[in-house]
């Protein structure tokens, strides 16, 4: 028997991070967003999760730099208001699944570290693990791009991808 577990979003954040200038590194979050397993066992292995995060919800910590985010040059939220993940296949360790965003998927593998499970002061069971991953953004029309006169470049192709995640048993 299948058990249902869904995300708890006060326990849970969704990062990213990308070199601004190849000198230093922007973090980025997203505040709407929500997942849900389903599992076999208490080990997780072979679950199939699935997660959508809402593209208006970024924030870099800089207003001009988010709305350019969710403009047609990055996320084009207007037309694609969701970015969304599936998995595959999931060993305890490494997790396939298809990343969609804009009006591309792509597979990625994401390396996880899966916590536990515990009970809350509540009596809830809790579930928690820690997901990352890198992606090359312009594999996702996220193709913007701009050379300063010494020639760096302002946003680097590599996005590292950070999950924090808890989930309730249903």
């Amino acid at each position: 028997m299948k058990t249902n577990w869904k995300l708890d979003p006060t326990h849970s954040e969704i990062e990213f991070k990308v070199k601004h200038m190849m000198i230093s590194t922007v973090t980025g979050s997203f505040s709407e967003f929500d997942a849900t397993a389903e599992t076999e066992d208490d080990s997780f292995k072979n679950a199939e999760f699935a997660f959508n995060a809402k593209v208006d919800s970024i924030s870099t910590k800089n207003e001009d730099r988010d709305t350019h985010l969710k403009s047609d040059d990055f996320f084009n939220a207007e037309q694609f208001p969701q970015l969304t993940f599936k998995s595959k296949s999931f060993d305890g360790d490494k997790m396939v699944g298809d990343l969609t965003i804009r009006d591309t998927t792509k597979e990625i593998t994401l390396d996880v570290d899966f916590n536990g499970i515990a009970e809350d002061p509540y009596g809830q069971t809790k579930a928690g693990l820690e997901a990352t991953g890198t992606i090359n953004r312009k594999d996702f029309n996220l193709s913007w791009s701009a050379v300063t006169e010494a020639g760096n470049i302002v946003v680097s192709d590599k996005v590292k991808l950070i999950a924090n995640l808890q989930f309730i048993k249903q």
